[in-house]
């Protein structure tokens, strides 16, 4: 089974590196060329194109930053790969648009999976990230075996789209728990209390989160390394409340706002941790 790589990003190199590791042919592109070959001593073939990534592979997996970059990229990946190639858009996207590409997929012969993941850049280098799936479940049956190489939870959640929005709602639940984190810090280190003890208070009861055993640490040691960008997970925020019908997600809102101020502040391309900066 040949496999195409689309996007080596922070999440994209370790996911294809894992599916490397399990046996599989995998060629890699990125719109950065460095990136992807810098990836050919751990036995990857890279790209210069989207055109030659794509030719004559079974599987095509794409994860890039923007709905925009998601769209841009299957146009291209439409144009030139063969048919009845599967196309698996692991980016956190717009569930309006997975539907679209979906759609446009089965009128040109290709069938299209929506499966974005998390877990962080930790989850992405372990292969133990939890991945969500819209599509076709014959499909989503067909290329199990892959997901399984980069996830040790995967789930199908119905027809197209209901990945990204499962993903979406995911996204929800870690606003108001990164934000927790940095305001039970910042709370702490206002009333003179041991950061360090504060986090074991935390991380050994009932507060406990990913967010706090992952990024505790790194706020309290002011250690902004991305292990996945502000930037990007505003775009999630904002995807929420554009999808959002029946009711006004509150917290989501809340560190949207958050967020978008850091950015707007030039903290973009810091990890989601740097929250902590909004309060000190």
């Amino acid at each position: 089974m040949k496999i195409a790589w689309i996007g080596t990003g922070v999440m994209g190199r370790p996911m294809a590196l894992n599916l490397k590791k399990a046996g599989y042919e995998v060629n890699v592109y990125n719109r950065t060329k460095s990136k992807a070959y810098d990836m050919e001593n751990e036995g990857v073939k890279a790209h210069e194109t989207i055109e030659s990534v794509v030719r004559d592979v079974d599987i095509i997996f794409t994860i890039v930053g923007y709905p925009k970059d998601v769209k841009s990229v299957f146009e291209e990946v439409f144009k030139y790969a063969k048919k009845d190639a599967v196309i698996i858009d692991m980016t956190t996207s717009s569930p309006t648009l997975a539907k679209e590409l979906y759609q446009k997929g089965e009128t040109l012969g290709f069938k299209v999976l929506d499966a974005p993941v998390t877990g962080g850049d930790l989850g992405a280098i372990n292969g133990t990230l939890s991945i969500m799936v819209g599509g076709d479940k014959d499909i989503f049956n067909k290329v199990l075996p892959l997901f399984n190489q980069m996830g040790k939870t995967v789930n199908y959640m119905g027809k197209a789209g209901s990945g990204q929005y499962a993903k979406l709602a995911n996204q929800a639940a870690i606003a108001g728990a990164i934000a927790g984190v940095a305001e039970a810090l910042s709370f702490a280190k206002e009333k003179n209390l041991d950061l360090d003890k504060m986090l074991n208070v935390i991380t050994g009861g009932s507060a406990t989160s990913w967010q706090a055993e992952n990024n505790g640490l790194k706020m309290i040691e002011n250690d902004d390394s991305p292990g996945f960008y502000i930037k990007h997970f505003l775009k999630d925020l904002n995807l929420i409340l554009d999808e959002a019908n029946s009711f006004t997600p509150e917290v989501v809102k809340t560190v949207q706002r958050i967020y978008d101020k850091l950015n707007n502040n030039g903290f973009g391309n810091l990890g989601t941790q740097a929250i902590l900066k909004y309060y000190i």
